[in-house]
């Protein structure tokens, strides 16, 4: 029986994570669906959005989205985030454009062997002190290192924009208990963590199987996130803060969207994780094209203790003796 609506569309069609816009935060408006684009409705209009070449859609207060619009999205594979006022929340996603389980059972089996997740944990630490040998380093003198960096950088930009600063406090509960600054770092580290939950599930990775964080839903979500950090997050909020915004949740959005426009992260997030998760243990030549290639057989298979995987969808009854 032919089964009515539009057919999904077909996995070689839909456009790679790493060539999407990477983020569009929506609030108080209606989402519905308009052939191939999505909707946003509000008092001052219709705004048009191309559902194929969205990474994350995130979704604040005062939205309401449609059935058809949800379809259109999960059928082109954007992820949709459901997040709190100024984007600072996260209760939930949608549908990831990945099909196959190679990297989920790639980061399965690292983080469950200790030597092997902490050679990641190495390789995490490795890509944020370019130049610098941490093969041998403890977990501990790495998150020494990490700390220091991190405080080093926060001068840095207090320094070059003459905002004042003296440490990283704020409350989940109340964004406007905090001063500018961390205001603003809360809200630019919460679009990056988007990005970055859009990028894991779309490829096909999971978001709580964490290296260096562990414990938590989106544990992973925060290393792969804390790559970048340095680069575009905490630059964004120094300047937000030096510039004197009276609104700084949505001008600190856009500076993040203008700093990643180009897809640049998105590409670098996707090849990142491919190379944590798929490069040999514990060191050897990567191949290129291996990590840049999209996995499109998305058939479902049978395990066996053996190794060998089974086609599905058959019954096997009359091959084994009971």
């Amino acid at each position: 029986m032919k089964i009515p609506g539009v057919p999904p569309a077909e996995l070689a069609d839909l456009n790679r994570a790493q060539d999407r816009l990477s983020f569009i935060y929506l609030e108080r408006c209606i989402i519905h669906r308009d052939s191939n684009a999505i909707t946003a409705t509000d008092d001052k209009g219709v705004v048009h959005i191309p559902a194929a070449t969205l990474g994350v859609l995130m979704l604040g207060p005062g939205t309401s989205i449609t059935q058809q619009a949800m379809m259109l999205l999960a059928d082109n594979g954007a992820t949709i985030v459901w997040v709190g006022e100024h984007g600072v929340r996260y209760y939930a996603h949608g549908r990831p454009l990945a099909r196959s389980s190679r990297l989920l059972v790639a980061q399965a089996a690292a983080v469950s062997h200790r030597d092997r997740r902490l050679h990641v944990a190495r390789e995490m630490y490795r890509m944020r002190f370019p130049g610098e040998d941490t093969t041998t380093l403890t977990m501990q003198q790495l998150r020494g290192k990490e700390g220091a960096r991190v405080r080093r950088c926060y001068r840095e930009h207090a320094n070059r924009t003459g905002v004042t600063w003296n440490n990283r406090v704020y409350s989940p509960d109340d964004f406007s208990s905090s001063d500018p600054v961390n205001q603003a770092l809360s809200a630019a580290h919460a679009c990056l963590y988007g990005i970055v939950h859009a990028v894991v599930v779309a490829i096909g990775a999971s978001p709580g199987l964490g290296f260096v964080h562990t414990g938590h839903d989106r544990s992973f979500v925060y290393d792969i996130a804390d790559l970048y950090k340095a680069d575009i997050t905490i630059p964004v909020a120094f300047d937000i803060a030096a510039s004197g915004s009276t609104d700084i949740g949505p001008d600190t959005r856009r500076a993040v969207r203008d700093r990643v426009h180009d897809g640049a992260l998105l590409e670098r997030c996707v090849r990142d994780i491919r190379t944590l998760l798929l490069s040999p243990r514990p060191s050897g030549p990567i191949d290129e094209q291996w990590l840049d290639d999209e996995p499109e057989n998305d058939a479902l298979r049978l395990w066996d203790e053996d190794g060998e995987e089974l086609a599905s969808g058959r019954n096997y009854g009359g091959e084994v003796d009971f």
